[in-house]
């Protein structure tokens, strides 16, 4: 899998030029671009097939599977739920890696674009009550969005609120969105199964 764009919403405060995050920023790049398909190929590989029709183009938790899989194998908790406001608690987070500095969290974006807005800004208010060390959202690309199940969450729908998000007064901690892509398209493989919920129906 491709990288195409790492933006930095926010860094801030000695975690943010630790060595300690530069090297769990590197392992976790590293692990996303090892994300393959079909599994074991190598290299990520998509059918070129529009999302935007019932029972076409792919499903998105497959590809978020790869990448926990990995996690949890280094150390990363899945599903984690953290306590980051004394009032009524947001969802769980994907992966959360314990540190010294805090916990850093992990969410993948398999929802539509309203829920890359509730993941952000969830590590968001971490990050401003101090509750997280850094906050990380994966999404997929334009590029890669359009093969995708119809109105996932992507980068082009987040970068008009960018400014928004690196307005908040953050003291310590950072904040990345990581953009991915697929390396080719090809017929031979097979699609990536959807789930059962929504516009994603098999």
């Amino acid at each position: 899998m491709r990288i195409v764009h790492v933006e930095t919403v926010l860094s801030s405060g000695g975690f943010a030029t630790s060595e300690a995050w530069s090297a769990i920023r590197s392992s976790l790049l590293v692990a996303i671009k090892a994300v393959d398909w079909p599994e074991g190929s190598g290299s990520f590989t998509i059918f070129p097939e529009s999302g935007k029709k019932r029972r076409a183009g792919s499903g998105v938790t497959s590809i978020k599977q790869g990448l926990m899989t990995r996690l949890e194998t280094s150390g990363w908790k899945l599903e984690e739920r953290i306590p980051i406001t004394a009032r009524r608690q947001p969802g769980k987070i994907d992966a959360v890696l314990f540190t010294d500095a805090g916990p850093v969290a992990l969410e993948w974006e398999t929802g539509n674009i309203s829920s890359s807005h509730r993941a952000l800004n969830k590590m968001l208010l971490g990050l401003l009550q101090g509750k997280l060390a850094a906050g990380v959202l994966v999404v997929p690309s334009r590029a890669l969005y359009r093969f995708l199940t119809d109105r996932v969450g992507n980068w082009d729908e987040l970068v008009p609120y960018l400014d928004l998000w690196k307005s908040v007064p953050v003291k310590q901690g950072v904040l990345e969105i990581v953009v991915i892509e697929h390396d080719s398209t090809s017929t031979d493989v097979p699609r990536m199964r959807k789930g059962t919920d929504g516009r994603a129906v098999e």
